[in-house]
């Protein structure tokens, strides 16, 4: 007991860490005291130990001021071993220098930073274009295909390809006083081809295609030849009218050589018929211009099928000549003849009565979309948007190619004209919608924006005011047709899901309803005015691809499906 009191009475002259203290004058005096303490717990508090060791800052002579990473303004002007030193305690020699970096995500470190809508665009295009861009945080380092980036010495979508060769040249402009002979800024070039004739080596490719699709009366098509068959008997009733004459009656009572719709419209409610119009997916549905008493299909089983609307529905004419699938058709103003785009690559013109093929285009590039000019003086001249990136314009008397207009930077997906044919809106893969004046080959206004989708689709409104453009984000867009094109944003249709699908949107005769169909085999049906959808009907198994109202008929609709059958509802 006599050590436990020496030792209390030594740890009385220590401070809290353990440090010995100088003992005073009085201390000194005083002889050590040789009390013992009776308390066990208070005699255990005084011989507790601190063995923490006694850590001096690495100062150099000044005190260190910790600095809040979190803080925005500093007092004073701290030293760099201050602000780059550790946030808390010593560096761990474990870490790397990417681990031991500052973050404030789990990924890294983000930074608020303001970039131009016209930078941002510009970078965005060239990189769906030329597959780079330059990347914001390495100064003119680019970021994707850094080799095609070398070769074209980092140019931007905006600003072309620099091509270190020899300047093209384009032909002479001509003299601005002779208004039929000047061709301006728009001058050909000199080494530019416009004849429509496939080459040597696109002909061995066509002609390698097989034609595999046999009529159904049995007649077959040959290579690089066309066939149509007739598939009624009674071509002419006893008064000499052929199937193209518009019929005086019908069971509705509708006058079909009217040139006005219904008055009101009805959402149809039932199904009518439903038949099996080809052996593959349905890709496109158009009704004979003015009296819609005829259906043209195609089909990708390669042929292209013309149906009655009344009566027995019969199939009167198949049309077979493409050895790959068609994807788009489209009737003249008087429906005697008809075009197809296909996969074939090819572009042709049908006689609808006769079945005769007119013509046949190509640019060597896969058409998506093909138009007949409205224009009643310019039926001859057809359009087709193509996978290269080009709205291409040919002469159906002469056979070349008159223009090309190549300003999107993906496949055009649609061409629709507005004001009489005067105007084209083309979209395209590009997720942008341009606009264009007939024959010249600059488009006069762009829309294009960061949170645009692609538009595979588009509908004309029956009173011309407002175009339906499907966008891929599953909603039906509004734009105002007029001086200023530009969107109606009150008027956005959603509900049905068509991402991934070319779907074609409509309209009903009298513009009171909105009709699409969508991925899952439904037709959707919407209120003008409200936008609230009214209908959903089950139409088929696979997706509805296209729909179309009827222009006499108050509330009958046509729809097809990949499942290969066309339906009708009232």
């Amino acid at each position: 007991m006599n050590a436990l009191a020496d030792y209390a009475g030594s740890s009385s002259e220590s401070d809290g860490e353990g440090r010995a203290t100088k003992p005073t004058k009085t201390e000194e005096r005083s002889p050590p005291s040789t009390h013992v303490p009776t308390n066990l717990s208070a005699l255990k508090k005084k011989m507790q130990l601190n063995v923490a060791p006694l850590v001096h800052a690495k100062t150099n002579g000044r005190s260190i001021v910790p600095v809040d990473p979190h803080a925005k303004n500093l007092g004073y002007n701290p030293r760099i071993d201050e602000m780059y030193g550790p946030i808390e305690g010593p560096t761990n020699p474990n870490k790397t220098s990417q681990e031991a970096a500052e973050r404030n995500i789990i990924s890294g470190y983000v930074e608020d930073t303001g970039i131009s809508d016209f930078a941002f665009e510009e970078q965005r295009r060239t990189f769906h274009a030329y597959g780079y861009a330059s990347n914001p945080s390495a100064g003119a380092n680019v970021v994707g295909d850094r080799k095609r980036a070398e070769k074209q010495q980092n140019a931007t979508a905006f600003e072309g390809v620099r091509n270190s060769g020899p300047k093209r040249k384009r032909e002479h402009r001509g003299d601005a006083a002779d208004l039929d002979n000047y061709q301006g800024p728009w001058a050909k070039w000199k080494d530019e081809k416009t004849t429509a004739k496939p080459t040597d080596e696109q002909m061995e490719i066509l002609k390698s295609y097989k034609v595999k699709n046999i009529a159904e009366s049995g007649g077959k098509a040959k290579k690089d030849e066309e066939v149509s068959v007739l598939n009624i008997d009674d071509a002419q009733d006893y008064q000499g009218r052929t199937f193209m004459d518009i019929p005086r009656t019908v069971p509705s009572g509708v006058k079909l050589d009217s040139d006005d719709g219904p008055e009101k419209c009805y959402v149809p409610t039932k199904n009518l018929a439903t038949w099996q119009a080809h052996d593959k997916g349905v890709s496109a549905i158009r009704l004979f211009p003015r009296s819609g008493h005829l259906i043209l299909t195609a089909g990708m089983d390669c042929r292209v099928k013309l149906w009655e609307y009344y009566g027995k529905r019969r199939l009167i004419r198949t049309y077979v000549g493409h050895t790959m699938a068609v994807r788009d058709i489209d009737f003249n103003n008087d429906g005697t003849r008809f075009l197809t785009a296909s996969y074939d690559r090819m572009v042709k013109m049908w006689d609808t009565f006769t079945g005769e093929c007119l013509g046949r285009y190509t640019n060597g590039k896969i058409p998506y979309c093909v138009k007949f000019n409205p224009d009643p003086a310019k039926q001859h001249m057809i359009v087709a948007g193509t996978s290269d990136k080009k709205i291409v314009q040919w002469d159906t008397t002469t056979g070349e190619v008159v223009q090309e207009y190549d300003r999107h930077l993906g496949a055009v997906n649609t061409i629709t004209f507005i004001d009489g044919g005067n105007r084209m809106v083309s979209t395209s893969d590009d997720k942008s919608i341009k606009l264009w004046e007939w024959e010249i080959p600059v488009d006069y206004k762009h829309i294009a924006e960061p949170g645009m989708h692609s538009v595979p689709a588009v509908a004309m409104h029956p009173k011309g005011r407002w175009m339906a453009f499907q966008s891929l984000d599953n909603t039906i867009l509004i734009y105002g047709v007029g001086e200023r094109f530009r969107i109606n944003s009150k008027k956005q249709f959603k509900g049905h899901l068509i991402a991934g699908y070319a779907v074609q949107p409509g309209f009903s005769s009298d513009g009171r309803y909105v009709i699409s169909g969508d991925s899952e085999g439904k037709l959707i049906i919407w209120d003008w005015k409200s936008t609230k959808i009214y209908k959903r009907l089950e139409c088929h198994t696979k997706v509805t691809i296209g729909c179309l109202w009827h222009p006499h008929e108050p509330s009958q609709v046509i729809t097809c499906s990949w499942d290969g059958t066309v339906s009708v509802w009232d």
